[in-house]
């Protein structure tokens, strides 16, 4: 199995920034991708972007030129840099990693999903 721990969140102003960090533990030899999805209140939970194991990544759209996922193979670690926020990014972000190599944007059930660390940005 493989373990996540999230840290990183918290309160920024808008067009402020953020960095999330994601270490995976456990059986991180079964890795194909990482990435991060968030969850606002009452909508579903949506990914936000991942790369996979040759350093492709993938951005929904309303995230792309101003987040940018990184990876740390050595320490088996995904990162989220978040810059010109704004109130519409608050949401509960979430660390995951695909098990399967399937589309990273596509949710599978082998997949593991960290427990989320809050990032509110206020107008």
């Amino acid at each position: 199995q493989v373990q996540l721990e999230e840290s990183g969140g918290g309160v920024v102003q808008t067009g402020g920034s953020l960095r999330l960090s994601c270490a995976a533990s456990g059986s991180v030899w079964s890795i194909k991708a990482m990435g991060w999805g968030r969850q606002a209140p009452g909508m579903q939970r949506d990914v936000v972007a991942a790369i996979n194991n040759d350093e492709g990544t993938y951005y929904v759209d309303s995230v792309k030129g101003r987040f940018t996922i990184s990876r740390d193979k050595a320490k088996n670690t995904v990162y989220l840099d978040m810059n010109a926020l704004k109130p519409e990014d608050t949401a509960v972000y979430y660390c995951y990693v695909k098990r399967r190599d399937v589309f990273v944007a596509t949710m599978d059930p082998y997949d593991v999903w960290g427990q989320g660390t809050q990032v509110t940005v206020s107008s």
